[in-house]
């Protein structure tokens, strides 16, 4: 159910951007997983989701979700600077190429999409084209996520809740083709990561600039290994 503070049109804008179907690209990547596949670290269902939770609470909650819940204030109170803060540590903490190409494609991607989505809107358009400016080369996707989720107006709960279970059907997809698993196996899967995403929301808007990390050396090792794999199905 909606939020009580979240109109209908909000919560479909935040559904929409929680989709697989927005075309930004989440289905190419697999940060790691593959390799982690390859390396026969993941190889039944069992392991991919131990893999995915444990990425869950130790990457994604304490740091893209962290800095998407520090954004989205940002971007609502007009703090450029602090946006753009946050945007050079989210593009600093990634540690492989592939990584990176991620961040910064899936940014532009988002980017592309609230420009077009706002054309009509001097007032977005111009907070777009803010996003656009953030970096040298591209804006970072939580970030942009943030803005986007910020244009719903969603409590910051339920804009985490949207982003991390978006990250999680992308992922459960990268599964279900890498390992490989069947549909059913993919379903008790992302089962398992819904009855975790409350918790590691709640983690990440309890985390200070301080203690807001990205330190998974194993995952930074697999992707870089990844760059240079024989056979793949994803970009990362």
């Amino acid at each position: 159910m909606p939020s009580a503070a979240l109109d209908p049109a909000g919560f479909l804008q935040l559904m929409w951007l929680a989709s697989p179907a927005l075309p930004i690209g989440g289905f190419s990547y697999s940060e790691g997983l593959e390799a982690a596949i390859h390396a026969a670290q993941v190889t039944d269902e069992h392991d991919a989701g131990d893999w995915l939770l444990a990425q869950l609470h130790l990457t994604q909650s304490r740091g893209d979700m962290a800095a998407i819940a520090q954004a989205l204030p940002a971007w609502q109170g007009g703090d450029t600077a602090r946006v753009q803060q946050l945007n050079d540590w989210v593009l600093a903490t990634r540690e492989t190429s592939e990584l990176r190409l991620q961040a910064e494609q899936m940014g532009k991607s988002m980017t592309d999409w609230l420009r077009n989505q706002h054309r009509d809107d001097a007032a977005r358009g111009a907070q777009v084209e803010q996003l656009a400016a953030l970096s040298e080369r591209r804006p970072s996707y939580p970030l942009a996520f943030a803005l986007a989720a910020a244009f719903t107006q969603a409590p910051a709960r339920e804009a985490l809740l949207a982003y991390a279970f978006g990250w999680a059907e992308n992922m459960v997809q990268a599964a279900i083709k890498a390992v490989p698993l069947g549909q059913s196996a993919g379903q008790r899967i992302l089962a398992r990561l819904a009855h975790d995403i409350p918790a590691a929301v709640a983690h990440a808007q309890g985390l200070s600039d301080a203690q807001r990390q990205a330190f998974s050396p194993m995952l930074a090792i697999l992707s870089a290994q990844h760059e240079h794999q024989y056979s793949r199905l994803f970009r990362s």
